[in-house]
């Protein structure tokens, strides 16, 4: 039996216009800030951020950079040479799941306090202690796991709800593979991300996420698609980025994000991270031979809320092209070996065609 562990940021806040108090909750960290922003991020959270530090008259410097897009290794040497020039004693990752994990390799190669804002929902990346590293071209390289996750995550409601809509969607793709891989995880004793047996609190988290996204999901698309803060919108947001965040740290992976990694390999793709997580989950779930009811719920999720339940969907229009995913997401180190009795690259092929010939026909 594993050690079991918990980890978690060390300050989550989240509620509309929470970023008027960005000074006063990261004033303990330092006094030379560097965000490092995607572009919509510099034009949402750079204003509110400003604010909170001209109203607490604060003297701390702040450097605002637009970074590349995404979270290469190349775009991380880049900004450790700028921490190195301007004495910078504190990293904030404001934008999406790129732009965060960029700041996170920052901060942790540079061995520096972080701040996470994140200005859509599109994945958990926010709260977790780990960042996936891309190669120069794009191409998948490998993920990269802290010691510690960030320090302090702020989470504005407003401005997640005047973020395209299909960001939050592709967040609740990404959070619907929390609870199905950990469950796995903890059944078959597989270690979570932080490399630890899982604990009860944390199956706790996973569960939550899972019953928030059934029950709030397609009020909070409808919230988020009129640009209004709602409830149901709140509790989308936790659920996409704390209780998935939290709960994928503390319960681990397995089928679903093997799939994503997989999927990168196809130059077809056209859907974002968590979209390619919703259909691996409806993959394992397959693997599992998980009972009809099970299946059928989370098929009717994802086509309530928008998330793919074809290859179509994906952008992928010849079906031989998925024993390339597949090779890619079994190779040796891939979370999906997280599986009782593993799982090939056939087997994993079989499984996603299985998932767009049954929501074919479901959906006839």
């Amino acid at each position: 039996m594993r050690t079991k562990l918990f980890r978690a940021p060390h300050k989550y806040i989240q509620s509309e216009n929470c970023l008027l108090s960005f000074c006063e909750e990261t004033k303990e960290l330092g006094d030379k800030f560097l965000f490092i922003c995607s572009r919509s991020a510099n034009r949402t959270m750079r204003p509110l951020a400003e604010q909170s530090f001209e109203e607490a008259g604060s003297k701390a410097t702040r450097h605002y950079e637009v970074f590349g897009g995404v979270s290469s290794l190349g775009e991380i040497a880049k900004f450790r040479k700028m921490v190195q020039d301007e004495g910078i004693n504190v990293i904030v990752g404001s934008g999406g799941g790129s732009a965060i994990d960029t700041a996170k390799a920052t901060a942790y190669y540079e061995h520096l306090p972080v701040v996470i804002v994140p200005t859509v929902c599109a994945t958990d990346a926010a709260c977790t202690g780990l960042s996936v590293l891309y190669n120069d071209d794009h191409t998948f390289n490998s993920y990269i796991f802290y010691p510690k996750n960030p320090d302090v995550v702020m989470v504005d409601s407003g401005i997640i709800a005047k973020a395209p809509v299909k960001f939050l969607v592709s967040g609740m793709g990404d959070a619907l593979g929390t609870y199905f891989e950990a469950r796995v995880c903890s059944s078959n004793d597989s270690p979570s991300l932080e490399n630890g047996g899982i604990m009860r609190s944390a199956m706790a988290l996973c569960e939550c996420c899972y019953e928030t996204l059934l029950q709030y999901g397609l009020q909070a698309k409808i919230a988020c698609e009129n640009n209004l803060v709602t409830p149901p919108l709140d509790a989308i947001i936790e659920a996409n980025t704390y209780l998935s965040g939290v709960g994928a740290d503390n319960g681990g992976l397995c089928v679903s994000h093997s799939v994503y990694n997989g999927l990168t390999a196809l130059d077809e793709l056209k859907v974002d991270h968590g979209d390619c997580v919703a259909y691996g989950t409806l993959a394992q779930l397959i693997l599992e031979a998980a009972p009809k009811d099970e299946y059928e719920e989370v098929l009717d999720f994802c086509k309530e809320v928008g998330l793919p339940t074809t290859l179509e969907d994906l952008g992928i229009t010849d079906p031989s092209r998925i024993m390339i995913a597949a090779e890619k997401a079994t190779v040796e180190g891939e979370s999906i070996h997280n599986m009782p009795g593993d799982v090939t690259a056939e087997q994993l092929c079989s499984a996603m065609l299985a998932v767009d010939a049954y929501s074919k026909q479901y959906f006839a």
